[in-house]
């Protein structure tokens, strides 16, 4: 049978033996942070991929599938899930301490060299503490994997990050004093729901491109991602944390300041590598949270996401834990000194588009 020109083929033999080096030192990482957990008294668990709700986060979006019951009477629409976060914390309040796993997870989004539609999560929790001590972990395994592979250091288009010199350690506030010079707090002026008008004169400044409809998130992404982000994780890595707590997402907030979160993020080589939150037990403000993510994201993209009510009845039994969730993809590309994360794929997705 002739092949369909108008498809786009990716994977050929010639293709996959110049990544084989990149996909054995995939391996050697992988089992290095298994022995990283296995040292620290984890249980690494198996959740399901296909969910009710796939993740509540307004800008994120997921791959859509139907159950369909051999009686036709009992048919349901599922998704491919964004995080194992709502089944791993359903464990932790059954009684289990400290678990990860390594997960495929699925975001229906845009493919780039540090984005793939479905990617590898290693995501793990750990009871009895707070997000500082995820830092700790962070440090460990971006050590031990460069290690593992024979290198000190990580690189993405030419910029270095040592894994061996410690970790930096910026909030939100000094990130932006630093790189843009004004107080980004100051510009909110409701914690939950800022409106752009403080942000806007100091985008212009920054000769950002500010539109009409653009909310006050759009603009500090706009900023993170043309002044922060770039200067993030160079020569050694980086912590962003103490966001707004409009930003929290699944994060509980400071005990001595409730307008922040106890949220961090960890960027490598100008990378974000990892997501981590103290987490929250407090059932009203999650359910808050999720009916406020449902509006928005109806009212942004015309479409949102059924909530999880087990998942809300699991977290009023979850005990004071953290948990963070790392794109092992990008740290596997990264300690391989690659700028593709094809290149750490087994194997490609026919079809999707060239970058």
């Amino acid at each position: 049978m002739k092949a369909n020109n108008n498809l786009t083929f990716k994977n050929t033999k010639e293709v996959f033996e110049r990544k084989l080096p990149f996909l054995l030192n995939r391996n050697k990482i992988i089992s290095e942070v298994r022995h990283f957990f296995s040292k620290e008294d984890f249980i690494e668990v198996d959740t399901p991929i296909l969910q009710y709700s796939p993740g509540m986060e307004v800008h994120l979006f997921a791959f859509e599938t139907m159950f369909n019951d051999i009686t036709g009477s009992n048919n349901k629409k599922l998704y491919l899930h964004t995080s194992p976060e709502f089944s791993m914390k359903k464990l932790l309040s059954f009684g289990m301490k400290n678990i990860y796993q390594f997960t495929h997870t699925f975001r229906n989004e845009v493919v780039s060299p540090t984005h793939y539609p479905e990617f590898t999560m290693l995501e793990w929790y750990r009871i009895g503490y707070n997000y500082k001590k995820l830092m700790d972990d962070c440090e460990k395994i971006l050590q031990c994997s460069a290690e593992i592979i024979g290198t000190d250091y990580f690189e993405y288009k030419n910029k270095k990050c040592f894994a061996n010199k410690g970790i930096e350690k910026l909030t939100i506030a000094e990130a932006f004093q630093k790189f843009c010079n004004f107080d980004i707090l100051s510009t909110i002026d409701d914690i939950n729901n800022p409106s752009p008008k403080l942000i806007i004169p100091f985008a212009k400044k920054l000769n950002i491109n500010v539109s009409e409809n653009d909310t006050w998130d759009d603009i500090y992404e706009k900023i993170m991602f043309e002044y922060i982000e770039p200067n993030l994780g160079i020569e050694k890595p980086t912590i962003l944390y103490e966001y707004p707590i409009h930003q929290a997402a699944l994060s509980a907030p400071k005990p001595e300041n409730k307008n922040i979160a106890e949220r961090f993020e960890l960027y490598v080589c100008g990378v974000e590598l990892a997501n981590a939150f103290t987490e929250l037990t407090d059932r009203k403000v999650q359910e808050e949270r999720f009916l406020h993510d449902q509006t928005e994201k109806q009212k942004i993209y015309g479409t949102t996401f059924p909530i999880d009510y087990e998942f809300l009845d699991a977290i009023e039994n979850l005990e004071n834990c953290t948990g963070i969730a790392m794109g092992i993809d990008r740290l596997i590309m990264l300690a391989n000194h690659t700028d593709n994360i094809k290149d750490v794929l087994w194997i490609e997705i026919p079809t999707l588009p060239e970058f």
